[in-house]
């Protein structure tokens, strides 16, 4: 038995070196569960429709892949709608077939390709939008395609509205990159009489297979927060949108109805800087 004395200074110093080591412990502890990584299927976190998922990423000397791994849900198939564009149905014209034409594979659809040539006026927006193979996992869907359209801020669709079947403004066709990643660069919808506001989109295997609506495989819709849609309807350009979101919600539209927990973006930015919109969708490939 160590019958050593000490005094009362050495024994509060060796007090205060081990609530010093305890609290140093306890800052491992928090910090080394901080890192563990939770990331979902869906637009809006913590939505009770969100599968959890994770994901590894690797950068070698060819670029960067992202693997997703897990489980995720099917986006729900929706209805084209009246104007898809797609070479399903025709406008003043004839058959009304973006998919045919050249430059229609672009990033920015601001602008009609030829024949048309006006551009799309609203809030700047940037749609980031990754493709995920449910039967693999919720694998990147690296090479699949993204056929996407969506009215004006007027409530208009290009190929279709009078005095626009000549324009293709707010159509086009993206390949997916190695995380299954499609962008977009766009104006904010509008919101016309009747529906939500909404953005349509086709999912193809691959970008060969996107110049026929024959060979979609999936087609749905996704639509934004009521707080974004309020905040840019709000602008003075977005008014005539204002007034008919006032007599509409999710619950009485009749595709978001049933639930948006797979089809709602998230979203981020304001309308002067203008709008980042994000949703990971699973489809069967």
């Amino acid at each position: 038995m160590d019958h050593s004395h000490h005094s009362l200074a050495e024994d509060l110093e060796r007090m205060l070196a081990t609530q010093a080591s305890r609290r140093q412990s306890l800052r491992w502890l928090f910090a080394s569960a901080a890192a563990v990584p939770l990331t979902s299927c869906g637009g809006g976190g913590g939505a009770s429709g969100d599968i959890v998922a994770s994901s590894t990423t690797s950068t070698g000397s060819t670029g960067t892949t992202t693997t997703t791994t897990g489980t995720c849900s099917v986006i729900p198939e929706e209805t084209g709608g009246p104007y898809p564009g797609d070479g399903t149905n025709s406008n003043g014209n004839g058959i009304a077939n973006a998919l045919a034409l050249s430059g229609i594979v672009r990033s920015d659809i601001r602008t009609s390709v030829s024949p048309g040539g006006k551009t799309a006026a609203g809030i700047p927006t940037t749609l980031k939008l990754q493709i995920v193979s449910v039967g693999a996992s919720c694998a990147s869907a690296a090479g699949a395609a993204v056929y996407l359209w969506h009215c004006d801020r007027d409530g208009n669709y290009s190929m279709y509205a009078s005095g626009l079947t000549s324009e293709n403004y707010l159509r086009g066709v993206q390949e997916a990159d190695s995380t299954g990643t499609v962008t977009f660069t766009t104006v904010f919808p509008g919101c016309y009489s009747g529906r939500m506001p909404h953005i349509h989109f086709e999912i193809y295997a691959s970008l060969a297979k996107a110049t026929s609506a024959a060979n979609r495989v999936k087609t749905s819709q996704f639509t934004f927060p009521m707080a974004t849609l309020n905040e840019a309807y709000a602008t003075t350009a977005y008014s005539t949108s204002s007034r008919n979101l006032a007599s509409m919600s999710y619950a009485t539209d009749n595709v978001f109805s049933d639930g948006t927990s797979l089809q709602m973006a998230s979203v981020s930015g304001d309308p002067v800087k203008g709008y980042v919109v994000t949703l990971t969708i699973g489809v069967s490939l």
